[in-house]
């Protein structure tokens, strides 16, 4: 309830300043400018930032629940448990989530707006909008999963002997301090 009250607090608090912000926003910039910022910025996926802030923590609280109700819960009564959980976290998102996009692209407009048209000429806004928006990235994006992928495996098999006999010992020294912690 309390982190619920500071959300909403802090929302408020960020549109107020949005909203001043915006004010002195991109006076004075040309339209071709702020036409080229826009661009940029809608290739940015900054106005997903704030629901992301939001969600990180609820999917963690979810995290820590879920184990909660595997430890302390009745078999039986598990899954309604958390169905219950979950929904009330859903619920949560739902209520919160278009303040927080208003706040968020509010936000977006009036600080790194500016910015960008301070930061760069025309030519370079229309140089960067194009590299966003260009197939050759787009495709790019696509691989990077394929690479990390590749990394991880690799960093796995290369390291897996030497780390995996640490990794259960630490394992078993974590298993026992839980053990001793609960007195058994």
């Amino acid at each position: 309830m309390f982190r619920s009250m500071c959300v909403t607090a802090a929302l408020g608090a960020a549109l107020g300043l949005a909203a001043n912000a915006n004010a002195e926003g991109m006076d004075g910039v040309p339209p071709a400018k702020q036409a080229l910022v826009q661009r940029v910025l809608a290739k940015m996926g900054l106005d997903a930032v704030g629901l992301q802030m939001l969600q990180t923590p609820v999917a963690d609280m979810l995290r820590q629940s879920r184990v909660v109700v595997q430890s302390r819960v009745p078999a039986d009564k598990q899954d309604a448990t958390m169905k219950d959980i979950t929904a009330e976290a859903t619920a949560f998102i739902e209520q919160e989530a278009p303040a927080l996009r208003t706040s968020t692209h509010a936000i977006v407009q009036s600080s790194v707006a500016p910015l960008l048209a301070r930061k760069f000429s025309e030519e370079e806004l229309k140089q960067l909008a194009d590299i966003l928006e260009s197939p050759v990235l787009a495709k790019f994006e696509t691989v990077v999963p394929d690479m990390k992928r590749a990394v991880g495996e690799n960093v796995a098999k290369a390291n897996a002997a030497q780390i995996q006999p640490k990794m259960t010992a630490l394992q078993n020294r974590v298993g026992l301090k839980l053990r001793a912690a609960a007195g058994q």
